[in-house]
């Protein structure tokens, strides 16, 4: 058998990484989305997209995906191939370490043909060193589902001071059914998931000033709620209760400020997601008319 060559691509070698037959049943491409497209704004970059060539022919290709600024991938999402053999090896061998996050379909394993490509796709992942950390919901709400009238019970105001905004971070991380949270605490202690979490909204392209926290009319501290954008679309970035006021509901309360603040913005669509074994928020998405776009599965 001819010899397995994985590199990197170069410039210019894009469409040699889209040389692969795709099935278009999972990841990206089943949801109309481009490796093109997106390596033309710089998405993804060469030294993050990698082949396994056999005869010149791609058998194996990964993609690392960042924003147009960053300096290291925050994710692989796009992965697929033709032999899974060099599928492993590819991951094995590219020096890139983030987090994979492949999209599927909603039901995805109800369908024979859709349930072989997300396996097998899993599967290599894992023999690479991978080990599924969750399966998440993504929702996309639109003008469509209806607008969700205020509750009204939550008093909404921005917080500038970051240090209060971490403080906040920390407190909902108690107890979070959120498996990254979960995650990050087991292996960095509390104050590292919180600071994560941090960093990751102010990475979000969008204001600042957006942020929310809420209170009860008595002045009471109940949560924050986090309207932003990512560099394709308006996002729930973050919803979040205290500790000691889970039980009355009130994470509802903060995804419809949230929904209404973007809408005000001039969205006329959101993304959102949540964990599906965390079934208190996806029961919230389900009350706000979030309908589930797709599924992911994430694997650290």
């Amino acid at each position: 058998m001819t010899d397995l060559v994985i590199r990197p691509i170069t410039a210019g070698e894009e469409h040699l990484f889209d040389s692969l037959p795709d099935s278009a049943l999972v990841g990206r491409a089943a949801f109309g989305e481009s490796y093109l497209d997106m390596a033309a704004t710089g998405q993804y970059r060469p030294e993050w997209t990698w082949v396994a060539l056999r005869d010149d022919t791609v058998v194996a290709r990964a993609a690392w995906w960042g924003g147009p600024g960053d300096t290291a991938p925050l994710a692989l999402d796009w992965f697929d191939f033709t032999d899974a053999g060099a599928a492993v090896e590819l991951l094995r061998t590219a020096p890139l370490r983030a987090e994979y996050s492949i999209s599927l379909p909603p039901g995805w394993r109800d369908d024979s043909a859709v349930r072989a490509q997300g396996e097998a796709r899993i599967d290599a992942a894992t023999k690479a060193g991978m080990s599924v950390l969750v399966e998440r919901y993504r929702y996309r709400w639109t003008a469509d589902c209806g607008l969700p009238a205020r509750p009204g019970r939550l008093e909404f105001r921005p917080e500038p001071d970051d240090a209060v905004i971490l403080d906040v971070l920390r407190r909902i991380g108690e107890g979070s059914l959120d498996a990254h949270t979960r995650h990050t605490i087991a292996t960095s202690g509390q104050e590292a998931a919180a600071q994560e979490e941090l960093d990751l909204l102010r990475w979000l392209p969008s204001p600042r000033d957006w942020w929310r926290l809420a209170r009860t009319a008595s002045g009471t501290l109940v949560g924050i709620i986090v309207p932003a954008r990512n560099h394709s679309d308006p996002i729930v970035a973050f919803v979040g209760v205290l500790p000691e006021q889970r039980g009355h509901g009130y994470a509802y309360d903060l995804l419809v400020e949230g929904t209404h603040l973007l809408v005000e913005g001039g969205a006329t669509a959101i993304v959102a997601a949540t964990d599906q074994t965390n079934h208190p928020m996806a029961a919230v998405f389900a009350r706000a008319g979030y309908p589930v776009e797709r599924e992911r599965v994430d694997l650290v």
